[in-house]
Parts: C-alpha cells; structure tokens; sequence
C-alpha cells in the first residue's frame, strides 16, 4: 500500500482535506504521502501521459477532417485518468466511459480499435481474449452498475483482482451511481469507483448539481471509504488509486475516489462550445495547474526527464497514432444490411425482409 494513506480514516465521516503529493511548481508536499514507485515507473507513468495528449490533439484533428466520429477530448485530465490506471494491473477489469479511451488503450485495446469504436464500426468492440475490460458506457453512470456485478463475479471466483470504472461528476446525479456503489459495498465486493470531477456536466457546473460538499462524501451513505485527491497530480492520484486497489484486494471491499480535474476542451466536438458557460480566466486558473507541466517540472528536477526525449517520444507517438489510423481505414465500411444482422440475435422476420432488400441492393 501506498505510504500514508490509511483508507479506514476516510470511513464513516465524511472528509474535506484532500490529497496531494506534488504542489503546482512539481515540489513535494508531504514525503510522507509519496508512492513506492521507482523512477523507471514515473518516466513510464509521464511518457504515458504525454500519449495522451499527443492522442488528444491528434484525435481532434482526425474528427475535424471526417476521419473519426465521436470523441470527447481528455486533455487536461491525464493525471486523473491515467494516474490512476498506472496504478491497476492487467487482470483487473476496466468499465470505461466515453471519455475514457486513453485507459482503455492503455489497459491493452489496439489503438486502431478504439478509432473505429470511435467510427461506430462493430470491429471497435470486438476485444483480444486477454483484455479485461467492456466497450466505453454511452449512458451516463450505467458503467456504475456493471463494475459492481464484474466486481461481485470477481469476489465468487476468489480473484486477487479489481473492477474499476471511471463517470463525471454529473454521473454521481444518476441513481446508477449510488446503485453501483450501494451493491458493491453491501457484499464487500472489489471495486474502485472513480469519479473525475472536471466541474462541469456538460455545460451544468457542479455545484448545481448537488449539494454536497464533496462528490467523495457520498461514499459515506454506501459504507465504504471515500477519498478527494488532487486530480491534476499524477502521483497523489497513482497513491490513492494504488492504495484503494490494495484495500479492495485484500477484502475489505470497495472505495469511491474524486479526483479534482478539469477538461481544457469541450464536452465533446459535437457542437458543445466551452466558452459559453466558462470564463477565460477560470480556464487560465487551470491551465496553470496542467498535470504535464507539474509532472515534468518533477522530474526535470530529478535529471529523469528532458526537452530532446519528449520531442523524440511525442515523433514516435504520432508514428503509432498514423500507423493505426492506416490500419483503421483498411477494414471495409459496414453495409446497411450488417447493421441490421448485428441488431438481434434472433431476427424478426420484418427486419429478416429489410435485410434481403439491402443485400441485394448491396450485391449490385
């Protein structure tokens, strides 16, 4: 377990203080709270974050020139998303939301399937054998519910292993949430719910949306600790994480997490527009707590981090982003009729009738 954190104090009541390992000039805070991690890890840990915003821009870019669909940009909340995936291992079963590719790649999925998850291609949900994890969750906290029962299975089997799911902080409104975390605490099953509070559902600020004065306080109802961590530090998210993982494991059920973020774009690029209910200098404020800027200040500071190997690492990241962007536009566009084939398992004879039309349409 990560040092200093000790997960039964956030039991019972609920807890305002939160957690923090590297302040916004990249300097420790609190020795005591660092995670046992090497530093061959944190240069991991960066350059994974760095990916990420490379994959952010890229994808913008790629969804601006009609050759990807939907996607919700993540730049800005690389610590929250993977900081805290860093922290899980293989095994352990990964519930994403929309928002969450970078983990789910990360985790393992082929990079050129998450384009054409992105693309609406039945290809993008077809998973490797070894990869334990769902297709990203369109309805907002229903991922909640689905890491509980993948949780409960977890605990049936005896594995040493967690479910874990990412929502926002508009999905801590949805009753699927409190669902999710009510079952999963009821049976002591072992999960690590994350929520990245990024300030805004949509357009909806948080503060709208519930008046609690922390969303990791909600935790309380369900029995089960419940933590608030500095979303824009990798390394305060890495001990958290790591630490509710290592909770969860050894049986003592699971842990709600808030992570305090912010998302630098829209919503996502389908029309949402940020400067409509944001102000420039609340996006400055953030901007100048970016995750990448305090993590690079750290290890610059260590001699493990330098200009020459992000500009070699940010050239072969984008090689990777072509390369599976090639691989995604070889696999053939689906047909009318095999949209309508994959809809049922059983086929009604009126869809059966639609499906004769387009193929011999199709044939032509």
């Amino acid at each position: 377990m990560a040092k200093g954190i000790d997960l039964k104090k956030y039991l019972g009541t609920p807890r305002t203080k939160t957690v923090s390992v590297l302040d916004s000039n990249g300097k420790i805070i609190d020795e005591g709270l660092f995670p046992e991690i090497s530093d061959k890890e944190l240069v991991e840990l960066f350059k994974q974050m760095v990916w990420s915003r490379v994959l952010n821009e890229r994808s913008t870019k790629l969804n601006r020139q009609g050759r990807l669909g939907f996607f919700a940009p993540t730049a800005g909340e690389e610590a929250s998303q993977i900081g805290s995936n860093f922290a899980m291992e293989k095994e352990d079963f990964l519930l994403p939301a929309y928002r969450d590719v970078p983990q789910l790649v990360q985790h393992g999925l082929p990079l050129y399937k998450a384009f054409l998850w992105s693309r609406g291609h039945v290809e993008g949900n077809e998973y490797p054998e070894d990869l334990h994890a769902l297709p990203p969750q369109i309805i907002i906290g229903a991922q909640y519910v689905e890491a509980a029962g993948v949780a409960l299975g977890l605990q049936k089997k005896g594995a040493k292993n967690v479910a874990y799911t990412y929502t926002g902080d508009g999905g801590t409104s949805q009753g699927d949430f409190y669902e999710g975390i009510n079952f999963a605490g009821a049976f002591g099953s072992p999960a690590v719910f994350i929520v990245q509070n990024n300030g805004y559902a949509i357009s909806v600020p948080r503060a709208v949306q519930t008046n609690a004065k922390t969303l990791a306080q909600k935790a309380v109802a369900a029995g089960i600790p419940g933590v608030q961590v500095d979303g824009m530090d990798a390394l305060a998210v890495y001990a958290v994480t790591k630490a509710a993982r290592d909770w969860a494991v050894a049986g003592n059920g699971p842990v709600l997490i808030e992570t305090l973020t912010y998302r630098f774009g829209p919503h996502t690029l389908s029309g949402d527009d940020p400067k409509r209910y944001r102000t420039a200098e609340e996006e400055t404020e953030w901007k100048e707590k970016d995750p990448l800027i305090r993590m690079r200040t750290y290890l610059d500071n260590k001699n493990l981090w330098s200009e020459e190997q992000e500009n070699d690492w940010i050239a072969e990241v984008n090689t990777q982003i072509d390369q599976a962007m090639e691989q995604t536009e070889k696999v053939p566009v689906q047909k009318v009729s095999e949209f309508l084939q994959n809809t049922f398992i059983n086929t009604p004879k009126s869809i059966q009738e639609q499906i004769d039309v387009y193929t011999a349409k199709e044939g032509k």
